[in-house]
């Protein structure tokens, strides 16, 4: 309408916890006078996961939909079922403050990706009889859900330990053995990974250790007896550590200047019932001429509250968009752009306003120098087994 020259959402802040109170102002602008039945807000968090399946044939979608939060308020004028003359809005710039509180409950973190997304939004809907309605969205980011690397579970130290024997013709030539040990099961965006480890060569090449970290996101739509699940796995990064000589031992304890977590979604297991994320660090074993023959796995958390040594300051925290290689920083929904026309997956131009992109807790920290792999992400599979011969895995 001419006579509306504003109408905008703004809202205190741009992240939020469970249990907070949202607090915001719905900003109109009018030339003249209204006469309208009402403005009314709602507050909206919904997951929602979508893909395509072939039966008997035909191509169909399946989807499904899950909300955590779902509440209104009119924040001028009357509700839509009121009864009674309608109010007129004078002309004039006008807030309209609300307030939200939202749940205490464990709310999961806003997340995007093209096959499923957790979005918290606010729709504003200015209610003019015999007249189009103007309506307004404005999405916000949640941080979620609720966990901290001091909790005593995470900080249980848990060490594996894995051996295999090399054979030339039929002969045993000798062991080589690798212990690894994660101080901590829980890690925030910016922190390093606590790992330490011990190889004793007792082989004829040369021996090292290759750590990755992987990401695993699983959707699930309740369809049919069993439901359908679709699962994605990206290759966060991995780092290769020092070669070991044959026939001797060495200890690395400062290895996990290498393993610095980046931006990435936090643990979402048995939150969302459509939706879980969860993390693996695969430590295994680099021979030079055999190739990688041992492989170990030590589940990580990624935390919302980071590390804190006691007595001493808290960390500073801040919030970032994920990286462009792990599932929540990867794609960008066209309908979050301004700009050419992008369906997620090409690579964006710089000229592009991105209107929205949920952000991470994070910890700042001196970047490392990290190979990345993400790159080499599955779909619905899961990486190769390394060769284990023995393993044995135990908290210290």
């Amino acid at each position: 309408m001419d006579y509306i020259k504003t109408f905008d959402i703004e809202l205190e802040k741009e992240q939020y916890y469970a249990g907070e109170t949202l607090v915001g102002w719905v900003v109109i602008e009018n030339t003249e006078n209204i006469k309208a039945r009402g403005v009314r807000c709602f507050l909206r968090g919904k997951a929602h996961v979508e893909w395509k399946i072939t039966r008997g044939g035909e191509r169909r979608t399946v989807k499904e939909d899950q909300y955590f939060v779902d509440e209104k308020k009119v924040v001028w004028g009357k509700d839509k079922h009121e009864e009674g003359s309608f109010p007129i809005m004078p002309r004039g710039h006008h807030h309209f403050r609300f307030e939200f509180k939202l749940p205490e409950c464990a709310l999961p973190c806003s997340f995007e990706s093209k096959m499923g997304t957790i979005r918290y939004y606010l729709r504003v809907i200015f209610d003019i009889p015999y007249a189009s309605t103007p309506q307004g969205l404005k999405y916000f980011t949640v941080i979620g859900p609720h966990v901290d690397c001091m909790e005593d579970r995470y900080l249980v130290p848990v060490s594996c330990a894995a051996q295999s024997e090399q054979c030339c013709l039929c002969c045993v030539v000798g062991p080589v053995n690798i212990e690894a040990t994660l101080e901590r099961s829980a890690y925030c965006c910016g922190e390093k990974v606590k790992l330490k480890y011990e190889i004793q060569n007792g082989g004829e090449e040369n021996a090292w250790v290759i750590c990755r970290l992987i990401q695993n996101v699983e959707y699930h739509i309740n369809k049919g007896v069993l439901g359908l699940t679709k699962e994605t796995q990206h290759e966060v990064w991995e780092a290769r550590g020092q070669a070991v000589r044959p026939h001797t031992t060495e200890s690395f304890h400062d290895f996990y200047k290498n393993l610095q977590v980046p931006v990435m979604p936090a643990t979402l297991v048995d939150v969302c019932k459509v939706i879980d994320i969860y993390y693996i660090l695969r430590v295994s074993l680099g021979l030079e001429k055999s190739g990688e023959r041992l492989g170990m796995e030590f589940p990580i958390d990624i935390g919302t509250m980071p590390f804190r040594i006691p007595n001493s300051p808290a960390p500073t925290i801040r919030y970032e968009m994920a990286v462009d290689y792990v599932e929540g920083g990867l794609y960008i929904s066209p309908e979050f752009q301004l700009g050419q026309v992008y369906d997620g997956t090409a690579e964006h131009s710089r000229e592009d306003i991105i209107l929205y992109r949920p952000v991470y807790v994070c910890v700042p920290d001196t970047s490392c120098a990290i190979i990345n792999t993400g790159s080499h992400a599955t779909d619905g599979s899961v990486m190769g087994n390394d060769e284990l011969t023995e393993e044995k895995c135990t908290s210290v």
